[in-house]
């Protein structure tokens, strides 16, 4: 019989990324951050949050839009939800911020490129690109066209997409005086439950895995995108981070699948911090930290602490190869040329 200890850390049971989720050592050595005080000015600054109609990407947008950035696109699947978040954040930040929903489904590629240009036909800039969005430990389902397993296909590839499109507008952003652009990947400690590497590029094999380990594997994999995004493209800076453990509707599914899934959810529940708290780190990588005290590439866990042994983060082949791969995925369905 299994341990109960062996029951608490294997990967891609619920409890397990509970455990995973709560380790005291991921959080130790912070550095202090209050986003009332240490956000700096943000004019003429143009900001893409993807999932900012609620939770830690509401927040995001709210705080961020308290330092007058010219335009704030908040992008988000549901109008009625995108509006209602606007109109909350509205009344308490500058009048002159415009805040503007960006439709966007990620699990859509024809929604992905039409978002895309859209933001292009209203902006000539990026600097800040927040990669927020997510699903987790969904039922199995696939990701229409590409066929990839679905929280893969939505927390990564549409992501991944979404990113490559507007390009060429944060390398022409970067390459102004004084320029600083950042893209910033929202990943979680639950990239501990991925499966090997060769099961990310193999999406039959991916779909048939226990649910936390197919949302480890999308998450491992916005480590190894925004790592290798800034070895590609060393003038953004690009980096990825956990924002720590959030009481949020994304523990839903867990809840829903099974008596252990609902325990896993109420222990993460337990230690869960608010949306206003879950969203430091983000906010501390978007505009909270100099550009020169981040590191290009690095994965972070609350709040501002550097994880420099992470595997993934430092993979330089696995980054290359889930890079490439994903590429020739997309270009083989036209979405890339």
């Amino acid at each position: 019989m299994a341990s109960i200890g062996n029951i608490l850390s294997a990967p891609g049971s619920y409890i397990g990324i509970a455990c995973a989720a709560i380790n005291p050592a991921n959080y130790l050595g912070s550095v202090r951050f209050d986003p009332e005080k240490d956000i700096a000015d943000l004019s003429g600054k143009v900001v893409l949050v993807t999932g900012g109609n609620a939770g830690l990407g509401k927040e995001t947008v709210f705080q961020l839009a308290k330092n007058r950035p010219s335009k704030i696109f908040l992008a988000a699947r549901s109008e009625q939800k995108a509006k209602d978040a606007i109109a909350s954040i509205k009344p308490h930040v500058p009048d002159d911020v415009d805040i503007t929903w960006l439709p966007l489904d990620l699990t859509s590629l024809d929604s992905i490129r039409d978002a895309a240009k859209s933001f292009h036909a209203q902006s000539s800039r990026l600097d800040r690109l927040i990669l927020n969005a997510g699903i987790m430990a969904t039922p199995p389902g696939r990701v229409a066209v590409t066929n990839h397993e679905i929280q893969f296909g939505t927390n990564h590839t549409g992501h991944f997409l979404l990113t490559n499109l507007l390009l060429p507008t944060l390398l022409k952003t970067a390459e102004e005086p004084g320029a600083d652009v950042r893209v910033v990947a929202v990943s979680s400690v639950g990239h501990n439950l991925a499966p090997s590497f060769e099961t990310f590029l193999d999406q039959d094999k991916l779909y048939n895995a226990d649910p936390n380990v197919r949302y480890g594997a999308s998450k491992a994999s916005n480590i190894l995108f925004a790592a290798e995004l800034a070895r590609r493209h060393p003038s953004l800076t690009a980096v990825s981070l956990h924002p720590g453990v959030i009481i949020t509707d994304l523990y839903a599914p867990m809840s829903a699948r099974s008596p252990v899934g609902a325990l896993g959810a109420k222990a993460l529940k337990a230690v869960g911090a608010q949306a206003s708290t879950g969203a430091l780190n983000q906010l501390w990588a978007a505009a909270g930290a100099k550009k020169e005290d981040l590191v290009n590439g690095a994965y972070y866990v609350p709040v501002g602490r550097r994880k420099p042994r992470n595997h993934y983060a430092n993979s330089e082949d696995m980054g290359k190869r889930l890079w490439d791969w994903t590429e020739e995925e997309l270009k083989k369905v036209g979405y890339l040329d």
